[in-house]
């Protein structure tokens, strides 16, 4: 999850209003960015760089 908590539901709503989107996870951290990546089938991921435990650079690194 973002930071910011109005920037994370703006976002959300973004892809709600999207026909051909769907939203399939959201994750605090960089671990938990990765399990949702390993647990969810997903075409594309919006990577925050600056997330505690694990920043975002280091974990679309171990996704990918």
């Amino acid at each position: 999850m973002d930071d910011q908590p109005l920037f994370h539901a703006g976002i959300r709503m973004l892809v709600a209003s999207q026909n051909d989107m769907e939203l399939v996870g959201e994750a605090a951290d960089g671990d938990q960015a990765i399990a949702l990546a390993i647990a969810r089938r997903h075409d594309v991921m919006l990577m925050d760089l600056r997330m505690p435990v694990l920043d975002g650079v280091e974990a679309t690194r171990q996704i990918v």
